[in-house]
């Protein structure tokens, strides 16, 4: 396991990345949430290197150790995704996205068609520029961001919601604009869970990370930079039935619109909860690639 990787890109970025596993393992590019990081597959590592897998993690621009990159869309970090793969020369890979995630997962698989065996949407959000138009579908607490007339009132925006540098994230608050099902409080209330990254890495540059998501996949946006129907591989979605950050329909929608996709909800799992099921998720999909 390394945590700190770093390349240089063709364009002078820095991307950091993080190893989880045996190098021998079956590589499964990670695409966090957001807020997230290159750290987020942690939680799972064990579980991953007992199932034969090695986890890779990568901040996206604005996150952890990589560059800001404003103005970014969501195809333009499969050049990221991509140069990580050609550094630890990885032919062939799985990629994984949650929740923000899951739509660079889909797009990686778009461009990369040859090399992404497979991919799991975990708790996806779908191409939002459906989504806004249809109510249960809807996201509410990202509107404020999304109806931002600039970058500098949309990190405005992020820092009234999160805090300059991320204090706010899991602090109770019932107005919270992000609400957390049961059983996702569950999940935070965990010491385990917030002892993965006590540095609170997706904050280390503060929000912009997180307000150059939102812009990059708000409805304006939506999936307009990749061609869904481009992935070929494999698809599996999961998604928990008491998710109340990222409705349950954006999950229908992606498995209606994505070719080669099988659907599984959890009545059990809200959005958080859900990750302790993307283990198992990914040997299922290995069977099928």
């Amino acid at each position: 396991m390394r945590l700190n990787y770093q390349l240089t890109t063709n364009d002078h970025r820095a991307v950091g990345f993080a190893d989880f596993g045996d190098p021998s393992g079956v590589p499964v590019i990670t695409c966090h949430g957001g807020p997230g990081s290159r750290l987020s597959p942690k939680r799972n590592a064990k579980e991953a290197a007992a199932a034969g897998f090695r986890l890779i993690g990568i901040d996206r621009p604005g996150y952890g150790e990589s560059s800001a990159l404003p103005g970014r869309s969501i195809v333009d970090w499969t050049k990221d995704a991509l140069a990580v793969a050609d550094y630890l020369q990885l032919e062939h890979f799985f990629v994984e996205g949650t929740s923000t995630g899951g739509s660079y997962s889909l797009a990686t698989a778009s461009v990369a068609p040859g090399r992404v065996l497979g991919v799991l949407v975990c708790c996806g959000m779908t191409d939002m520029s459906w989504a806004n138009e249809v109510a249960e579908a809807r996201m509410k607490g990202a509107m404020a961001i999304w109806q931002s007339s600039d970058r500098d009132t949309a990190i405005a925006v992020a820092i009234e919601q999160f805090g300059q540098h991320g204090e706010k994230r899991f602090t109770p608050n019932p107005d919270a604009p992000f609400r957390l099902s049961p059983p996702d409080i569950e999940v935070v209330r965990n010491p385990d869970y917030l002892s993965l990254d006590p540095d609170n890495t997706p904050f280390k540059q503060g929000v912009i990370g997180y307000a150059d998501d939102r812009i990059a996949d708000g409805p304006a946006n939506g999936w307009s930079s990749f061609d869904i129907t481009s992935v070929i591989c494999p698809v599996t979605i999961i998604h928990g039935e008491k998710d109340w950050v990222v409705p349950i329909a954006h999950a229908h929608h992606t498995a209606s619109i994505v070719g080669n996709s099988q659907l599984k909800t959890y009545p059990q799992h809200g959005h958080l909860s859900i990750g302790s099921e993307s283990i198992k998720a990914l040997k299922e999909l290995r069977k099928k690639s």
